[in-house]
């Protein structure tokens, strides 16, 4: 079923593209926006997100090649190394949730439920790491009977739930699906306002989604430095 879940999403065939609306809400209302185009290469495990918004992130970039993933800061014209399970833009996504999917390498099941979420009928599997370069060593997803996931809980090692991820629905593109909108709950991010707890959240949409082929020539250094000029 994990193989099946990575078939669905991962575009092992064809390059990706696509815009993210990345909208931070912090405890008490405060929110923050960012937008950034992604390019993904799944073959090569490679992508490359370039910041266009706000203004004052503008031209900052992440590359990922293979293992390695960096930061590019326009403003020093400076690259430093950065890893999967930093936060994305100070927001609750981590860059990890960029990468192609890979759940059949990177985890085993431990259990598994049939459940009832909405309108899909799931089963649901208890994940626990098979390494280290994994975000989160401990994860439930609810998976509907297409093979898509709709929900996902990520939690640390001693069990702690950290994120709740949920999924509202789906958009095809070629022979493979990507997200529209993604709600991500970050349970770490948490204050009491007039007796209730509000925790910090990211929606995230996707749009303008394109498999035309991307030169090799963007997914180096090189790029993220000739972009800002």
């Amino acid at each position: 079923m994990l193989a099946e879940i990575d078939t669905q999403v991962v575009f092992n065939d064809t390059d990706l593209s696509a815009q993210y609306l990345i909208v931070q809400r912090d405890p008490g209302g405060a929110t923050t926006t960012t937008v950034a185009t992604m390019f993904r290469r799944d073959v090569a495990a490679q992508f490359l997100i370039l910041v266009l918004e706000p203004v004052v992130d503008k031209g900052k970039g992440y590359l990922k090649l293979g293992d390695n993933l960096w930061l590019y800061d326009p403003v020093g014209r400076t690259f430093t190394f950065t890893n999967a399970r930093e936060r994305f833009q100070n927001s609750s996504a981590r860059n990890s949730d960029f990468n192609r999917s890979n759940f059949a390498v990177d985890y085993r099941p431990t259990a598994t439920r049939q459940e009832r979420l909405g309108t899909f009928n799931c089963t649901v599997l208890d994940l626990e790491a098979r390494n280290d370069h994994v975000s989160f060593p401990r994860m439930r997803i609810w998976v509907s009977e297409d093979r898509l996931i709709r929900k996902m809980e990520d939690y640390s090692l001693s069990g702690q739930l950290m994120r709740t991820t949920a999924i509202l629905n789906y958009q095809r593109v070629g022979r493979r699906w990507l997200p529209v909108t993604m709600i991500i709950q970050d349970h770490l991010s948490a204050r009491r306002i007039n007796n209730q707890v509000e925790y910090s959240r990211t929606t995230i949409t996707i749009s303008q989604p394109s498999l035309e082929a991307l030169p090799d020539s963007l997914f180096t250094k090189e790029y993220l430095e000739r972009v800002n000029r």
